[in-house]
């Protein structure tokens, strides 16, 4: 691998609530001008070539907040899918998605594996939506199939029955809305990751600001252990 060849980028989309809150709204307005910027960079992304586009959408721990939050994000990711089916198809975006879909109902699991079905013939990027999605029960779901299937433990076989299976690993991890933690996203696959954090919130977050990024990325020396 070249040490800087860019492949897979992933986003924790965080700051759409203190948007909404500085300009005087309510949250829900801010998750949906988040899924305008999803549209946005997801656009951008399959216009300059990135293989894959990881997107935090809803995390394990995200149940916990108010059930009107919560039923309003479910309702969004059902119409942003609906919606999106269209851009989708015009930019050749492969959708998938990663996490535990149990939980959702019948609708939401009918619209995510129709998304799936109708796009998995595109072959420019692949934008992959993290949704009740959190890498501790990935790995703890990755070590049942592996028990199940009385696989070996080794890397590969973790790698293998993780939710990115046949995913390169993370090159780049951005974290918007000012806070420098992971929340549980993605740990294994961003072993290597360069981080960036930025204090620009998710509705906010622009094409020009992510090409600095992949400049900054460019520069970097990834060494992978090595002197």
């Amino acid at each position: 691998m070249k040490k800087n060849e860019l492949k897979h980028i992933a986003i924790i989309m965080d700051g759409n609530g203190r948007w909404a809150k500085f300009k005087g709204k309510i949250r829900t307005e801010g998750h949906k001008e988040g899924a305008k910027t999803v549209r946005k960079i997801t656009e951008y992304c399959s216009n300059i070539g990135l293989e894959y586009l990881t997107l935090y959408a809803f995390s394990t721990e995200n149940w916990n907040r108010p059930k009107s939050e919560v039923d309003f994000l479910m309702k969004l990711l059902d119409n942003y899918l609906e919606k999106e089916l269209d851009g989708y198809m015009s930019n050749n975006v492969k959708f998938e998605m990663i996490g535990d879909i149990s939980r959702f109902s019948d609708k939401l699991k009918k619209r995510i594996e129709t998304t799936k079905e109708q796009t998995k013939n595109n072959n420019s990027l692949t934008q992959v939506l993290a949704i009740n999605y959190g890498s501790q029960d990935e790995l703890t779901r990755a070590f049942s199939r592996i028990s199940h299937k009385q696989e070996p433990i080794s890397i590969e076989s973790i790698t293998n029955n993780l939710d990115t299976a046949g995913m390169p690993s993370v090159d780049i991890l951005i974290r918007t809305g000012g806070e420098k933690r992971l929340s549980n996203f993605l740990l294994w696959q961003s072993a290597y990751a360069e981080l960036f954090f930025t204090d620009t919130l998710w509705p906010d977050f622009c094409e020009t600001e992510l090409a600095r990024i992949m400049d900054d990325f460019k520069r970097r020396e990834r060494r992978f252990g090595r002197i």
